[in-house]
C-alpha cells in the first residue's frame, strides 16, 4: 500500500549569523516523511541535521538564526510561517522531539511524574487523576517497570537509559503523528542502545507513530529505518532505502561513511576515517562542498556544484558527477528541484 507524506520539507534554507553575515547551515533541503514510516538522517557533526529537525518544530531561534526559504507541510497543511501560539499547539500535540541529552532536557528541581504530568495536561483536558493513569500507562509502554515508584523520582536517581525511556514517553504523551529522535542512543553503552532501538521499532508498530531518527552511525539507520538521507555541509548528498544504499552506495561520502564503521571480524591495524573536516558553513563558495576530501575528485567537481540527481534506481538520489559519468551525461534520470 502506497503511505502517503505526513511530512514534507521542501526546499529549505536556514542560516545562522556568523560576525556581520549569515552563513547558511542548511542550503536547499527536500524530503518528504511517509505515514508510518522510520527515516533516517545521517551525516557528521556540523551537516545539518539537527538544524533540519529544528526548523522542522519551528525551533530556530532568531536571533541569530532564520528561515530564509523553503516550506514545512505537515499533515497538507504549510506551517512554515505559522505563529508561535499555532506552534504551541502543533508541537508536543502533533509534532514531537526527543533531544540527544535527556539530563539536560529533564528538569532536576522536579519529580519525573511532576513533568510528564505538565506534558500530558498541557495539551490535553485530563484530569489530575486521569493524568496520572496515563503516566503510569506512558511509563509501561516504554518499558520502564515500577512505575508509580518512578512517577516520585528524581532525574539524577535514574540511569541514562531510564532517562532517554523517560523522554521518549513524554514526548509520546499525546500520540504525536511525527516524532523526531536526535541522536537518542548517543550517550547510552551499547547494550542500551539496542534497547532504546527496539523500543522506537515497537512503538512505530504500535502506534504508527511516524518517526525521523537522527544519528552519525550508519549502523543504527540499518538496524531500524527503512530509508536514509545522507547529509554534508548543510546538503543531501544521497538519499533512497536503507537495503540498496548499505548495498550499493553511490556517493563517496557514503561509502566513506561506510567504511568507517568497525567489522567485528577485522583485525585491521587502523580504522579507516575520512580525511579533513567538514567545511564552515559558507566557506565553500565553489564547486562540490565534498571535492576537498573526495579521493574521487576531478576538475569539474572544483568548479561547478552537482546537482542532487535521480538515479535509475527507485528513488535513489544522488549529488555527484561521478553518477552523471556512470549514466551518461545526458541519460541519467532527472534533477530533483
Amino acid at each position: 500500500m502506497d503511505r502517503g507524506p505526513i511530512l514534507r520539507i521542501n526546499d529549505l534554507k536556514v542560516s545562522f549569523q556568523s560576525g556581520g553575515n549569515y552563513a547558511p547551515a542548511v542550503d536547499g533541503v527536500s524530503f518528504e516523511l511517509r505515514e508510518g514510516e522510520i527515516l533516517g538522517i545521517v551525516g557528521e557533526s556540523g551537516s545539518g541535521k539537527s538544524v533540519t529537525s529544528l526548523a522542522s518544530m519551528g525551533l530556530i531561534p532568531s536571533p541569530p538564526g532564520k528561515i530564509d526559504n523553503g516550506k514545512i507541510i505537515f499533515a497538507g497543511k504549510d506551517i512554515t510561517d505559522i505563529s508561535e501560539r499555532e506552534w504551541r499547539k502543533i508541537r508536543g500535540n502533533q509534532l514531537s522531539m526527543i533531544f540527544q541529552e535527556p539530563m539536560t532536557s529533564l528538569n532536576p528541581l522536579f519529580t519525573i511524574g511532576n513533568q510528564l504530568d505538565e506534558a500530558i495536561r498541557l495539551h490535553t483536558n485530563l484530569t489530575k487523576k486521569e493524568s496520572k493513569s496515563r503516566c503510569i500507562e506512558l511509563l509501561g509502554l516504554v518499558g520502564i517497570p515500577r512505575a508509580e515508584g518512578i512517577l516520585k523520582e528524581y532525574p539524577h536517581q535514574l540511569s541514562g537509559g531510564m532517562r532517554q525511556r523517560v523522554m521518549i514517553a513524554m514526548a509520546m504523551a499525546c500520540q504525536p503523528k511525527v516524532l523526531i529522535a536526535d541522536e537518542p542512543t548517543t550517550a547510552l553503552d551499547v547494550t542500551i542502545q539496542a534497547q532504546i532501538l527496539t523500543l522506537m521499532k515497537e512503538l512505530n508498530n504500535k502506534t504508527k507513530t511516524s518517526i525521523i531518527l537522527i544519528t552519525h552511525d550508519l549502523g543504527v539507520v540499518a538496524e531500524i529505518c527503512e530509508r536514509v538521507i545522507v547529509m554534508y555541509a548543510g546538503q543531501i548528498v544521497e538519499q533512497g532505502e536503507v537495503r540498496k544504499i548499505l548495498k550499493d552506495p553511490e556517493h563517496p561520502y557514503t561509502k566513506g561513511l561506510l567504511k568507517s564503521i568497525p567489522e567485528i571480524r577485522g583485525k585491521k591495524d587502523r580504522l579507516y576515517s575520512i580525511p579533513g573536516t567538514v567545511p564552515e558553513p559558507g566557506t565553500v563558495k565553489k564547486g562540490c562542498r565534498f571535492a576537498a576530501r573526495c579521493p574521487d575528485a576531478f576538475a569539474r567537481c572544483q568548479m561547478e556544484e552537482p546537482e542532487l540527481y535521480k538515479t535509475q534506481k527507485d528513488g535513489h538520489e544522488v549529488r555527484c558527477f561521478q553518477h552523471t559519468l556512470k549514466e551518461g551525461s545526458g541519460d541519467h534520470a532527472g534533477v530533483t528541484s
